[in-house]
């Protein structure tokens, strides 16, 4: 199974068709979104095509495919026009007899650990920062933002696949990689 994660595409209908299109190309079996979806939030700039109706539109017809967690942008109002679950702080993948923790990272992230096993990975987006390293025997991976990226780091998104995650531009350049 391959998945492909993004998070923090904060209403940029142009970002998400740009990742939208790389998720295509990589064939991936399910889209994981690390939430802050439709908002820019008040300390982001609005991001290039803003525009949350056409995102819903576009995530909505690929609704079955998509693996979705709230972040800290998201809101209960979104549920009732977004057509798969966004409301969990948190949900667990089991992948290749590992558990992998996905959340936004705005609760749970390397400060504030869940309590994970040795081998664990925890998956979350929140810092628009691409990230995949291991502390403590645990894996902490970020994708980075497909919409705002910070530190001058490029638009990012994840592929996990054979037990390896890759973090990506939006080019399809791999920018880092990890082996689980």
């Amino acid at each position: 199974m391959k998945l492909f994660f993004i998070s923090d595409i904060h209403g940029s209908v142009y970002y998400l068709k740009k990742a939208l299109e790389r998720f295509q190309e990589e064939k991936a079996d399910y889209i994981v979104i690390l939430g802050d979806i439709l908002y820019h939030g008040a300390r982001n700039p609005l991001p290039l095509e803003y525009n949350p109706k056409e995102v819903i539109s576009l995530l909505n017809s690929l609704g079955d495919r998509i693996i979705a967690v709230r972040g800290n942008c998201d809101s209960e109002v979104d549920e009732m026009v977004i057509d798969f679950p966004i409301m969990s702080t948190y949900s667990n993948i089991l992948y290749n007899n590992r558990r992998i923790f996905i959340t936004h990272g705005h609760i749970y992230n390397e400060n504030n650990m869940p309590p994970l096993t040795d081998g664990d990975v925890m998956i979350h987006g929140h810092t628009h920062i691409p990230r995949a390293d291991k502390k403590d025997n645990i894996y902490i991976i970020n994708p980075g933002s497909i919409t705002l990226p910070k530190e001058g780091n490029p638009h990012t998104y994840g592929v996990l696949e054979h037990n390896t995650f890759i973090i990506k531009s939006l080019e399809g350049i791999v920018h880092e990689e990890i082996s689980l």
